[in-house]
């Protein structure tokens, strides 16, 4: 009896570890740097009144990935292919077009998150730069799509270090409970960072690179189950990294004596050591944000050459060789180089990943409409959204993105 109980387990277990990996990859990019200083600068701005906002889009996370992943494995197309075949050749350059707008914003974030990581040891930005583009050329040009997960994997993992960092700050309960209760809506200075926290959270690139990662991976209609658990432990992860940051930086400008706002990457580290001492709170500063950063630019990048292949029809795939897929090498190559060389202009990067953010959830009503269409249309029969999960996931869709908008927008006047 035990035996057979365990066996159809083990069987489980070793189908999930089989499968898993384009969820957890996605979610871990997700915290990308951009995230990370969104969150940091929410905490210090408005203390623990973002909080309930990072628990409320988990399922609304879950939600927009588990269509994203239904739509690569019952269709065993990426998204860029069926925007194409179920809406023409214009609307797909529509929504590759703001696919790169997203990626290129993301990936310059990741290489200005690097840099001041790198800066906090007094190593120059081009030496940070030049070595970070090294890492991932390598890892991404020399490996198939299963051995860039498991680096994208580990990488990524070292982002539970500010999970770490939120329990050691001991947060006031009577301050997290009270904060949980308050969202002054009518601050237009809340609604930006309303704004750019949805955009942190649910951005273009996450949508295509786990549509194309499951199909590139070979991942099928069979596998739907264990791929949904890989989403969904990705959506509880990525929002707990979230909300530990924001905790974390809370607790801190809590304590000494009031909220205010942050402007550089140095000021978020010396917002992690004063429960830790300066150097451990540096260091688990930087592998969290290395974590971050890096798993982030190996996802974006690889989106942005997936993207524009799944539009134009060349060869978009880890599994074939370079000499074999030119196009999509020279798209990825070509994405991260840009963002090192713009990452040289001095630009702001607090001002700029809290822009990048808000410009995302701005753009939300077209990722998410035609992921909403594509679900009712590109399907399988018996597989379309169809239903009450329709008009729940539509209401969803349309109360996200709309306060997604009108956060960013209100903000920006007044900015």
């Amino acid at each position: 009896m035990i035996k057979t109980i365990v066996t159809p387990l083990r069987a489980r277990l070793a189908t999930f570890f089989a499968v898993a990996g384009p969820g957890l990859v996605v979610m871990l990019a997700d915290t990308d740097a951009g995230s990370v200083i969104t969150a940091a600068q929410s905490g210090a701005q408005w203390g623990y009144k973002l909080l309930a906002l990072q628990l409320l889009l988990i399922p609304i996370l879950y939600l927009v990935q588990e269509l994203t992943l239904r739509l690569g494995l019952l269709t065993g197309r990426g998204h860029g292919e069926l925007i194409k075949q179920h809406f023409g050749q214009g609307w797909a350059w529509l929504s590759v077009s703001t696919l790169l707008v997203s990626c290129l914003g993301a990936l310059i974030t990741e290489m200005s998150g690097i840099a001041g990581v790198g800066a906090l040891y007094g190593i120059p930005i081009w030496v940070s730069v030049f070595a970070t583009l090294g890492f991932l050329l390598t890892v991404v040009i020399s490996g198939s799509y299963r051995s860039v997960e498991r680096v994208a994997v580990a990488i990524g993992l070292f982002e539970l270090a500010f999970v770490y960092v939120a329990l050691v700050s001991h947060p006031d309960p009577a301050a997290v409970i009270h904060g949980l209760a308050s969202m002054p809506l009518t601050d237009h200075g809340y609604l930006y960072l309303v704004a750019a926290n949805i955009g942190a959270v649910i951005m273009p690139w996450m949508i295509f690179y786990q549509q194309s990662a499951v199909v590139d991976k070979g991942l099928k209609p069979h596998h739907l189950t264990a791929a949904r658990w890989d989403t969904a432990i990705g959506a509880v992860v990525a929002q707990a990294i979230m909300a530990a940051i924001l905790i974390a930086v809370a607790a801190t400008f809590g304590r000494n004596g009031g909220a205010s706002k942050l402007d550089t990457v140095q000021q978020i580290s010396q917002a992690l050591t004063p429960y830790m001492g300066v150097e451990n709170g540096r260091l688990m500063f930087a592998m969290g944000m290395l974590g971050a950063s890096l798993v982030a630019a190996i996802v974006v990048s690889l989106t942005a050459a997936w993207g524009l292949g799944e539009v134009t029809g060349y060869k978009h795939s880890l599994e074939h060789h370079p000499r074999e897929a030119p196009w999509f090498y020279l798209v990825f190559v070509a994405v991260l180089v840009a963002s090192g060389l713009l990452v040289s202009s001095g630009v702001n990067l607090i001002n700029l990943s809290v822009g990048v953010e808000v410009m995302n959830a701005l753009l939300l009503p077209v990722v998410l409409g035609f992921l909403y269409f594509l679900a009712r249309r590109a399907l399988p029969r018996g597989s379309q959204l169809r239903g009450a999960y329709a008009l729940v996931v539509a209401l969803t869709i349309m109360l996200t993105a709309g306060l997604g908008v009108w956060g960013g927008l209100t903000g920006l006047l007044v900015h």
